[in-house]
């Protein structure tokens, strides 16, 4: 048996289905605009709901929706049937996931944002379906061939469920405003939330940034280099960086250098003379990842970090990948 075939029908089921989805969003624009209203004007939560297969990935879209800023939180409809009814709030908008629409165990939720006037989207696969007739916004996605081979088990309609819903989110995120460091208060931890951190919460400062005078004497600069031991040292002028020297501008200045006596190449030369000009400087606000990257494609191992030209902290590459930001 081919084993890679049954995958590879699947995946280019759910593919088609997929561009299926992506031709239908034209004739879904009145139901997106209104749905997208609904819960980006709302003032309570977005209360997710599905049962089975759709509330699985209620629970996921639920998380998604909270993560980007829109507040949410995943209602089993069994459990709302049993009292998690009182939780929904008449400002909350509900979003209800059923591929048939007719969901049994939807009802009492349905019924119930109806009689508090409490707006319903619904995510279905049928609009004349008791859910996509009770919405405010039907989401109706296409018609579409499960990727089981019998056509039974939820699979490319999960998946349809799922990529509209991220979309939603995505189009809300957008909506709002939400930024690189909003994400970042919601996610702390993990690499992610290390790479959403900002230079200036772990950035080398204060009596530990190996800076020097421009007139310091090379061996003086040489000194700090080593006692400090971040591979560069800042050269200033009136407290703004005039450049930086590196432990291969020292090997490259005494190659240059190595027929001069040493207290000439040493003590009577001014660090100014070595340092390299127009270094890479960093702003205190900007992401982890995004100074990862900069010092990656830059090919440098450390940079300092400015503000209003004055060196108030220094990054290392090694401080990075420790912190988890790569």
């Amino acid at each position: 048996m081919n084993t890679t075939a049954p995958i590879r029908t699947a995946i280019e089921t759910d593919l088609a289905a997929l561009v299926a989805l992506t031709e239908a969003l034209e004739g879904m624009e009145p139901a997106l605009g209104a749905a997208l209203d609904l819960i980006s004007e709302m003032s309570g939560r977005l209360i997710v709901t599905g049962l089975g297969k759709s509330g699985h990935i209620g629970a996921k879209l639920a998380a998604t929706f909270a993560s980007t800023g829109t507040p949410a939180y995943f209602l089993h409809p069994a459990e709302a049937s049993h009292g998690d009814l009182g939780m929904v709030q008449p400002d909350d908008v509900v979003l209800a996931l059923s591929w048939s629409g007719e969901t049994r165990e939807l009802s009492d939720v349905i019924g119930y944002a109806k009689r508090h006037a409490v707006k319903l989207v619904a995510i279905t696969g049928s609009a004349e379906s008791a859910l996509g007739r009770a919405a405010d916004a039907a989401l109706v996605l296409p018609k579409v061939r499960e990727a089981c081979p019998h056509n039974l088990a939820p699979t490319t309609s999960t998946l349809l469920q799922l990529a509209l819903g991220d979309a939603l989110a995505i189009a809300l995120l957008q909506k709002r405003g939400f930024t690189e460091e909003s994400f970042h208060s919601f996610h702390p931890g993990g690499s992610l939330g290390a790479a959403l951190k900002r230079v200036d919460e772990i950035m080398i400062e204060g009596d530990e940034l190996p800076l020097v005078l421009h007139d310091t004497p090379v061996m003086s600069a040489l000194s700090v280099l080593s006692a400090k031991g971040q591979g560069i040292v800042g050269v200033t002028d009136a407290g703004q960086l005039q450049g930086v020297i590196t432990d291969g501008d020292i090997r490259r200045y005494l190659e240059r250098n190595a027929s001069s006596t040493m207290k000439s190449a040493l003590y009577e030369t001014p660090a100014s003379a070595v340092m390299t000009k127009g270094s890479v400087v960093l702003k205190p606000s900007l992401l982890l990842g995004e100074t990862l990257r900069i010092l990656q494609t830059k090919r440098i191992s450390a940079a300092f970090v400015m503000d209003e030209g004055e060196p108030v902290g220094l990054i290392t590459m090694l401080r990075l990948l420790n912190r988890g930001a790569a």
